[in-house]
């Protein structure tokens, strides 16, 4: 393994941890909380929030023509993806416990939280639901797929890539043959880091 790109991975690694931390500080902010998976805004920020909802008629008026044209395309993608978050699901059901991989949990990737924003109509609740959706399934089957991939194939790209997923860190080094067979069964089973990261976060300070 490159021991300097497996550094730079902790360090990226790190830095996401302090994004999110940075986003909790948000919830002082903007005078809401997220407790036990439940978000809870002041009563103060509710009222303010109520008084600059966009009503759906201006919120209509106020689209462009060939946006409004083109959102049954939009939607229409809610079939395939459906059936993406279901063959995923039971894939990994079926597979991950023969082979020893930890299932991806997906309430980890698909959050549904914006319905709770009183300064959204139904119809901006109702696409915002949509979007995180969607994104959730798709980061959801990208971890899926990279666990499976550490299995079968844990092998480097030559070629340029523009994005690592994050299971990328432990693969083979490209060309890298007598370490690929000696220690392909190690990286098959070498998820330990998974267990570490899903450790609950420090809880944010609560709203008084």
């Amino acid at each position: 393994m490159n021991e300097k790109i497996d550094a730079l991975m902790e360090k990226m690694c790190a830095l996401e941890k302090e994004i999110l931390r940075e986003l909790q500080k948000k919830e002082l902010e903007f005078f809401y909380e997220v407790r036990q998976g439940r978000v809870r805004f002041t009563e103060e920020a509710r009222a303010r929030h109520r008084r600059l909802v966009k009503r759906f008629a201006s919120y209509i008026r106020d689209s462009r023509f060939m946006i409004i044209l083109t959102t049954p395309v939009i939607w229409a993608c809610f079939i395939p993806i459906a059936l993406l978050d279901l063959c995923m699901v039971v894939y990994q059901a079926i597979c991950f416990p023969v082979y020893g991989i930890p299932k991806v949990k997906r309430s980890d990737y698909i959050k549904l939280d914006r319905r709770h924003l009183a300064y959204l109509n139904w119809a901006e609740k109702f696409n915002c639901e949509y979007c995180g959706y969607a994104n959730g399934v798709l980061a959801c089957a990208t971890e899926i797929a990279a666990r499976t991939e550490q299995y079968w194939c844990p092998i480097k790209h030559a070629l340029r890539m523009k994005s690592m997923h994050s299971r990328y860190r432990h693969f083979f080094e490209y060309g890298d043959a007598e370490h690929y067979r000696q220690q392909i069964e190690t990286v098959r089973r070498s998820f330990e880091d998974v267990a570490k990261s899903e450790e609950p976060e420090a809880a944010a300070p609560a709203i008084t």
